[in-house]
């Protein structure tokens, strides 16, 4: 006759909802609006229901929770950048965001594909997904998604929607290209040349424009009179380095479009023996720490702050999901990552 278990190697029972709110001292009721966000009460009441879930290790049973309030609980993220350069920072981002709501991300990656897209985005209505947060690795503006279920909100990041009465979470472009001029100004330096990427891409484009208008504003131009088009690499970075010190010996600053592109005018300074900073400060974007930690000397550059372009993203959509959309374009600031190349 097999022997019967002892109490104490029982399996502990599961908390529910009632054990919260008794441990809490608040109705069942206040104890289900507090966990859901919905309600009026004090703040101290809600705490007491966030600490009890704590206390007692408390998991919401997500499939009552669906049938109950009409909402899976999850959300999709599209995302075209395969290699996880620009998408995985703003995964995280909104990861934060929406974790504190225990809410689950799927996260998809069309490959710049338009069919794909398609593929998984019936995918993510099939599931009835809460809403979508769609990102990409460039800053070009991109059409809305077509195929959403009524209902369905959308927040597009890092690329914004070309439909004005969507909603959009991007980088402050104007504001991160006077971060870096206006550092370099401050610094003495005159004579500064601006090396980006292909001038059809909006971040090059972008940030040309803003350069040239921020050295008006100074009474300047550009060393060589001309914005370097180019790839955003650090081949490009190196030829374009040899060309403007060519035709403008006396340039005393680099702004580079990317790191990659500021890492390339590194290597070509170094190979001069040009001293960075001390003859010539070289400043990149996007504060991506596998280039710019690795360059030599590591450089000053922009922080687009990805992540927190995903967080914001997420608040908005969980505002358009509880039925308060804030359509529009919401530009998120950029801030100076200075080391020691400027």
């Amino acid at each position: 006759m097999s022997k019967p278990s002892h109490p104490a190697n029982a399996p502990k029972a599961r908390a529910t909802l009632t054990d919260v709110a008794a441990h809490a001292g608040v109705s069942v009721g206040t104890a289900s609006k507090a966990l859901s966000g919905t309600g009026r009460m004090r703040p101290e009441t809600r705490q007491r229901v966030l600490d009890a879930v704590r206390d007692l290790d408390f998991r919401p049973n997500q499939q009552a929770q669906s049938l109950h309030t009409g909402r899976s609980w999850t959300v999709g993220l599209m995302t075209t950048d395969g290699i996880g350069r620009f998408s995985t920072p703003v995964l995280l981002g909104a990861e934060d965001a929406l974790g504190a709501g225990k809410i689950s991300v799927l996260l998809c990656d069309t490959r710049g594909d338009a069919i794909r897209e398609q593929h998984h985005l019936r995918n993510l209505m099939d599931r009835r997904v809460d809403g979508i947060i769609v990102t990409g690795r460039r800053t070009d503006p991109r059409p809305p998604l077509s195929g959403i279920h009524d209902g369905v909100p959308v927040v597009y990041a890092l690329s914004p929607s070309t439909d004005p009465a969507d909603i959009s979470v991007v980088s402050d472009e104007a504001q991160g290209c006077r971060l870096a001029v206006e550092h370099l100004l401050a610094a003495g330096r005159t004579r500064i040349a601006h090396v980006t990427g292909p001038a059809h891409h909006a971040a090059a484009a972008d940030r040309a424009r803003f350069t040239r208008h921020l050295l008006d504003e100074a009474s300047l131009e550009l060393s060589t009179g001309r914005v370097h088009f180019g790839d955003w690499s650090e081949a490009w970075g190196r030829r374009a380095a040899e060309a403007v010190l060519r035709s403008a010996p006396d340039t005393d600053a680099f702004f580079c479009g990317n790191d990659q592109i500021a890492r390339g005018v590194t290597d070509t300074l170094r190979e001069r023996a040009v001293r960075v900073p001390e003859e010539v400060a070289v400043v990149g974007y996007d504060n991506w720490d596998t280039m710019a930690l690795a360059a030599r000397p590591p450089l000053t550059t922009i922080d687009v702050d990805l992540t927190e372009i995903g967080r914001i993203a997420a608040l908005r959509l969980l505002e358009a999901i509880d039925d308060r959309p804030q359509p529009g374009v919401y530009r998120v600031p950029c801030r100076l990552a200075v080391r020691e190349s400027a």
